[in-house]
């Protein structure tokens, strides 16, 4: 397939080459040439890598269900806390009469609609849902396997040690092919970091995955747990194998500490999954990505019983992740645009380019992996800023969405 007459990364009008799963070149426009039944007119739209969502929680979304109120305390919201939002969510998750495997599998197809075709989705496992959350995303990464790749984190919203039986039913999962082995809030969760991730690292190294910490600690707390990552990573030797979610404190301690700890994220070669938070305290993105550290983004909940945000698209979640870095400037906010695409690609395979710095646009050259979206808008900035549905999407040379609707399903 040829796509014709598309602008990758805004540069000028380019007819770009597909041969399988690959970009095989990209060629001038030539407006003469004639058009063979299986191009694709790519109408003069921006040519971009595909949006990868590597913090989702599919497994709790409500996208597709009527609006549920929010509130801070009491039976329509949890208490402050993450203990308090989890229990929450255990009490209403069941609540609805369309079965939770169809409410994933909407979810995904929403996001594919809208250009993102690499996913790493949670899903929670605990003495509560048992495996019953994680078959249902285990079940739709299978429906839409020639739609996205979707890789599954067995994670321990509820802590690893508060509730007996929890290590056994984690375990189960990684034996059924989970793909990465989470964690949570090693202090202040669990309130034992030493032994919570002694058994994450354990099972990782067990079932040769890759681990995702989530870290909502304040601080020199979140530094605390983060160093303990940090030396584990070392002395196992798991140096590209760790991602560290959230972590949005990290950069509220001071200047140096911020300063030493992108540059051992840099060493170990750990990434860093943002879902752009409304905080001033995580790691400056400029900082983090002219250090080689590979940065991805998500959007979190979907609409859940946490919270009412997220939308499942993530040229929506570019924006906020523009908007909460204070960017102005063209090439700061492409720099949260290649984020959201190749950015989180690179935490999901070692094969994709990362992005080496502010100036830094891969993931549309001959040679890169065919998943890209187009997507109406006079600059990538003005894409960013405006939203635009004039969408096609691609995955492996294949479309499989067009106009916000998925093809082949």
């Amino acid at each position: 397939m040829i796509i014709r007459n598309v602008r990758p990364w805004g540069a000028d009008s380019a007819d770009v080459v597909l041969d399988g799963d690959r970009i095989a070149a990209v060629r001038p426009h030539a407006p003469e040439a004639v058009a063979e039944p299986d191009d694709l007119d790519g109408r003069g739209r921006l040519l971009l890598p595909s949006f990868s969502d590597v913090h989702v929680h599919l497994d709790s979304s409500r996208i597709g269900l009527p609006f549920r109120p929010h509130s801070a305390v009491g039976k329509d919201g949890g208490a402050p806390g993450v203990w308090g939002m989890m229990l929450n969510d255990r009490a209403h998750w069941r609540d609805t009469d369309v079965p939770h495997a169809e409410i994933v599998a909407g979810t995904l197809e929403r996001m594919i609609a809208r250009g993102t075709t690499r996913v790493r989705t949670y899903a929670q496992v605990d003495v509560d849902c048992r495996l019953e959350k994680f078959e249902s995303v285990v079940a739709t990464k299978e429906r839409f396997r020639d739609h996205a790749d979707v890789q599954i984190m067995t994670f321990p919203q509820a802590g690893i040690l508060r509730e007996p039986g929890t290590v056994e039913y984690l375990e189960e999962s990684l034996r059924q092919g989970s793909d990465v082995m989470g964690g949570i809030d090693p202090c202040q969760l669990d309130r034992d970091p030493v032994t919570h991730l002694d058994i994450v690292f354990g099972l990782a190294e067990k079932y040769q995955v890759e681990v995702d910490i989530h870290l909502h600690e304040p601080g020199e707390l979140a530094v605390f747990s983060t160093e303990l990552v940090l030396e584990r990573t070392r002395a196992l030797g798991m140096q590209g194998k760790v991602t560290l979610s959230h972590a949005y404190a990290l950069g509220s301690v001071s200047e140096a500490v911020s300063r030493r700890l992108v540059d051992e994220f840099a060493e170990l070669d750990i990434a860093m999954a943002t879902i752009a938070p409304s905080t001033s305290g995580h790691l400056p993105l400029v900082q983090l990505a002219e250090a080689g550290v590979r940065v991805g983004l998500g959007e979190d909940g979907q609409r859940d019983y946490w919270s009412p945000y997220g939308n499942c698209d993530m040229l929506d979640r570019t924006w906020q992740l523009a908007f909460v870095n204070g960017f102005r400037r063209d090439d700061h906010i492409e720099l949260a645009l290649a984020v959201a695409t190749v950015g989180g690609a690179s935490i999901m395979s070692h094969s994709s380019p990362r992005v080496g710095g502010v100036g830094d646009r891969p993931g549309v050259a001959a040679g890169d992996r065919a998943d890209l979206v187009l997507v109406d808008g006079e600059t990538p900035t003005s894409a960013v800023m405006d939203r635009g549905v004039d969408r096609t999407v691609i995955h492996d040379g294949r479309i499989v969405a067009d106009g916000l609707q998925v093809i082949g399903i």
